[in-house]
């Protein structure tokens, strides 16, 4: 029996990734949206470590720019998913209602 390429293997892998990627996402309650958009920040912060260590440890300019790259666009989807995080949470904070007879 022939090996299976790595290339169809990892292939295999990605598609079943996305696949279960979207179940994920779709099927969570909405009263579960804003953790899951903070584990999904902490992930992208792991991406940018793992980018960092891949940018080091190549030898040519192809894969270092690759890699400053690769930290360049996870530090914005990190960062952008903070800022839309906190306004999230800011939206179910309870206001402070002044009372009838007060005014400003």
């Amino acid at each position: 029996m022939d090996m299976i390429s790595p290339t169809i293997y990892n292939l295999i892998i990605f598609v079943l990734a996305i696949y279960v990627g979207y179940h994920v996402v779709w099927n969570v309650t909405p009263a579960l949206h804003t953790p899951l958009m903070a584990v999904t920040n902490a992930i992208s912060a792991i991406i940018i470590v793992g980018a960092m260590l891949a940018a080091a440890l190549t030898e040519g300019t192809l894969g270092k720019s690759m890699g400053t790259i690769a930290v360049a666009l996870a530090a914005v989807n990190v960062f952008g998913g903070f800022l839309v995080t906190r306004r999230m949470l800011e939206m179910f904070k309870k206001k402070d209602k002044k009372a009838k007879g007060e005014t400003a």
